[in-house]
């Protein structure tokens, strides 16, 4: 069996590659795509690496072969990307979305294709709790473009032309790396910045409250989509990963309380109405009930984020 990760350079991407290298699951080959050629993350020979623009014609269409079984749809332009450049989220966000479904429909009825979506399909006027069937109401380009996505992957399914599951990603905290065009992608500097001597910006108030989920968890959880039987899924194949709703300020304390008052001081405040608006219209409180009974894995707590990146991730980024 072939298995592909789309957007298989990134961070996400290359922890997915070495958990499923280290997993149970029985694969062939396990090939990784992107813009750019993504690094080798072991020596394993069942890895390749190859670049290509998915946007191009014929490109997705070479990917999938009668030996793909499953198919990680990573591949995405990030939120303010995608809010600034309206023409080039819609072409990767959504049509290469659809290309990719097409591609497998067209090669071989039933490959499980795991799609990640995220909490940018919801906005505006929410309930205090959100859960998987909470209507979708988009406040961004992105968000839109990625609520679309959830439903081709459920009409596909429903279609039987593919075994397709939507994971619904929290903000993923700590990224090691570079702040991106993710209008969240304060939610990582504001703690890795600091832990690396270096001052940090939140634009957003202490207040608000986010739903998160360590690196390590949202691997697990990526890797378990891929057994997660379709009958258990029902007609709505679309879930809300687990995660924690925690505020700035109690991810504030948290980096103090790990390390010291110097290094929270390196965090300083800039309030940008823009990146505000975009993830304050996302839920901050998810009912997680239907994912755990699925199997799916949540975090403990704020701190393991802070300790896992400072052991994990740290000396990497610096």
């Amino acid at each position: 069996m072939q298995i592909i990760i789309t957007g298989g350079g990134g961070f996400l991407g290359q922890k997915l590659a070495k958990a499923l290298l280290q997993s149970t699951l029985s694969f062939d080959e396990l090939l990784l795509v992107d813009l750019v050629m993504p690094a080798h993350p072991d020596q394993d020979r069942r890895v390749i690496c190859q670049q290509a623009d998915l946007s191009k014609e014929g490109a997705v269409e070479s990917l999938i072969t009668p030996q793909t079984g499953l198919v990680y749809h990573l591949a995405a332009i990030v939120s303010s990307h995608a809010e600034s450049d309206f023409d080039l989220g819609y072409l990767i966000n959504l049509d290469v979305t659809r290309r990719l479904l097409e591609a497998c429909r067209r090669t071989k009825a039933g490959i499980r294709f795991v799609f990640t979506s995220s909490l940018a399909v919801f906005g505006g006027e929410l309930p205090e709790v959100v859960t998987d069937a909470t209507a979708v109401t988009p406040q961004s380009s992105y968000g839109a473009q990625k609520a679309m996505g959830e439903l081709l992957v459920n009409d596909y399914s429903r279609k039987g032309f593919v075994n397709g599951v939507t994971l619904r990603l929290p903000t993923i905290c700590v990224r090691p790396g570079k702040p991106n065009k993710a209008a969240s992608s304060f939610v990582s500097s504001i703690i890795r910045e600091p832990l690396q001597g270096e001052e940090a910006v939140c634009p957003v108030s202490t207040d608000l409250s986010l739903w998160l989920s360590s690196p390590a968890t949202v691997i697990r959880n990526l890797v378990h989509a891929a057994t997660v039987e379709g009958s258990s899924l029902g007609n709505w194949r679309t879930l809300n990963l687990p995660g924690i709703s925690v505020t700035v300020q109690q991810m504030l304390d948290s980096l103090e309380r790990q390390t010291d008052a110097a290094t929270l001081s390196r965090v300083r405040f800039e309030p940008d109405e823009a990146i505000n608006r975009i993830v304050s219209s996302w839920p901050g409180q998810i009912d997680n009930s239907r994912a755990l009974r699925l199997g799916f894995q949540v975090d403990s707590g704020f701190d393991s984020f802070i300790t896992q990146f400072m052991a994990n991730d740290l000396q990497k980024t610096l």
